[in-house]
């Protein structure tokens, strides 16, 4: 790869994290919740997800909103990497009136719901992260995944978004 192509790449990196992160925080807040825990943890997702997105190790982003006194998932948001880069391709693009159509679709939730951020991997071997630790997501049982397509795009680096719901 030449040094012009791995610049654009890293750009692409940057553009792709930059605005999955800030989708997150268009859904907690349009959500009725406060990001100020997204943005408090801002640089630590940031560098973890560009890390493993620069790697191609990460599948998908998870923002899990749940109630919790129980623990029990009230709705998640996943934000899933498409590695179909090309320099040539020549777009970039944030899908945001999708994402609001979404939220506003799918609901305000409980004001008392808490959120974190869940990342998953497509193979083993990924770099590691500091701030960063392994955990398990929440059942979706009883829930339907609702598919939103492209919200983010930078030379087909990409991002597609879906959300739960309840059936």
């Amino acid at each position: 790869m030449s040094a012009v192509a791995v610049y654009a790449y890293t750009q692409s990196v940057t553009y792709v994290a930059d605005n999955i992160l800030k989708s997150l925080k268009d859904i907690i807040r349009l959500s009725g919740l406060d990001p100020a825990k997204l943005v408090g943890d801002w640089e630590v997702l940031l560098r973890g997800i560009s890390s493993w997105i620069e790697s191609k190790h990460l599948d998908t982003v998870t923002l899990e909103i749940y109630n919790p006194k129980t623990d029990a998932l009230v709705t998640r948001w996943d934000v899933s990497i498409s590695y179909s880069w090309d320099i040539s391709a020549g777009t970039f693009w944030t899908d945001t009136d999708q994402l609001r159509y979404a939220i506003k679709k799918a609901g305000l939730v409980p004001s008392e719901a808490s959120y974190r951020v869940v990342v998953s991997y497509n193979k083993s071997g990924r770099p590691s992260v500091s701030g960063w630790s392994s955990c398990r997501l929440r059942s979706t049982d009883g829930m339907v995944r609702q598919s939103l397509g492209t919200t983010v795009e930078h030379y087909g680096l990409g991002a597609n978004a879906a959300y739960w719901r309840n059936v």
